[in-house]
């Protein structure tokens, strides 16, 4: 796996490293929300220790706003397709999809906000977007026993991104059987490793008595095999685009990079960048000028999909632009 961090380098021998994960979702949560609400709004404090992110609606849905973005992903597709690279879009669902029967006494989501994933995915099917349905891998996993997201934190366990790398390794075969790059140039696997800590919702919204009453919980995080720096500096003909759910501590590109046996290449920045910016940091960046991939996988999040490049407030500000901006933006990053 080589990683693209751009502004913000994330060396593969940092890439499992605990401050990293706290520190995205740090800026995630406090830059994403409005700076004037009281930090423990910004937690849902659930039954039996469950923590969730409290900037995300139960109740409503912006469908006019699910519409602009599918637009605007269906226009990026086709300006990609021009310079022939192939987008697929990983649409993560929201962590209260799993849990809600975690939810506390009295909160609920609407029957609006289950249906959402379904919604967006549906709209982007019909679009012609190359995606899967997320959430039913994660279902299967949930199914099986497995935890899919930490009590404590917002991000995902290992089982839900293997899972969901294999999903995605599954789309890409199924639509460029052929990627460029040597067999065997794939990110080997290291050994899963356990790790006790707060999760970083605990960790940055309750008090030091309520961290101590709800306690740490393992992590099982995957080292980097002995390997891996051999191959490092392959060409990647499939670059990932995200925010923290697919950083490295996390797992989900070296596994997906083990699965096509085939390097893959990341750039990622906490989810208060939104998903916007962090495809135009990419596609202006000279590593996409000197070897654009075949592949171009841009991980998206189901609570703020309906949120465009123009949504103030909930963007890092320097992120905020105008839709026609955005849009013109990435048409000249392509004619280069």
């Amino acid at each position: 796996m080589t990683t693209t961090g751009l502004q913000h380098p994330t060396p593969p021998r940092r890439a499992f490293a605990r401050a990293r994960g706290l520190a995205a979702a740090a800026l995630f949560v406090l830059a994403g929300c409005a700076a004037a609400q009281d930090k423990s709004a910004m937690v849902i404090k659930g039954q039996d220790g469950w923590l969730f992110g409290g900037w995300g609606s139960l109740t409503q849905v912006n469908e006019a706003g699910i519409d602009r973005s599918v637009q605007l992903v269906a226009q990026a597709r086709d300006l990609l397709a021009a310079r022939n690279i192939r987008l697929e879009v990983l649409l993560l669902p929201d962590k209260v999809h799993f849990y809600a029967d975690k939810l506390p006494a009295g909160r609920s989501m609407s029957p609006a906000v289950q249906q959402r994933y379904a919604l967006i995915l549906g709209k982007l099917q019909k679009a012609g977007v190359s995606t899967f349905d997320d959430l039913a891998v994660l279902k299967a996993v949930e199914d099986s026993g497995r935890n899919v997201f930490y009590r404590t934190d917002q991000h995902w366990t290992q089982d839900a991104a293997d899972a969901t790398a294999q999903a995605t390794a599954d789309l890409i075969g199924k639509s460029v059987p052929q990627l460029e790059g040597q067999p065997g140039s794939g990110t080997p696997l290291g050994a899963l490793t356990k790790e006790r800590r707060y999760g970083d919702l605990a960790e940055l919204f309750l008090t030091p008595d309520e961290k101590k009453q709800i306690g740490r919980e393992v992590y099982t995080v995957r080292r980097q095999a002995e390997s891996q720096g051999l191959i490092d500096d392959a060409p990647a003909p499939v670059h990932v685009t995200g925010h923290s759910m697919v950083q490295p501590y996390f797992g989900f590109p070296q596994k997906l990079s083990n699965l096509l046996d085939r390097p893959v290449s990341l750039n990622w920045k906490p989810g208060n960048i939104g998903p916007w910016v962090m495809l135009l940091e990419y596609l202006e960046s000279p590593a996409f000028r000197q070897k654009p991939p075949q592949v171009l996988v841009w991980q998206m999040f189901e609570p703020n999909f309906e949120q465009g490049p123009d949504a103030a407030g909930l963007w890092d500000n320097a992120s905020v632009m105008p839709s026609d901006t955005w849009t013109q933006r990435v048409r000249s990053a392509l004619a280069k």
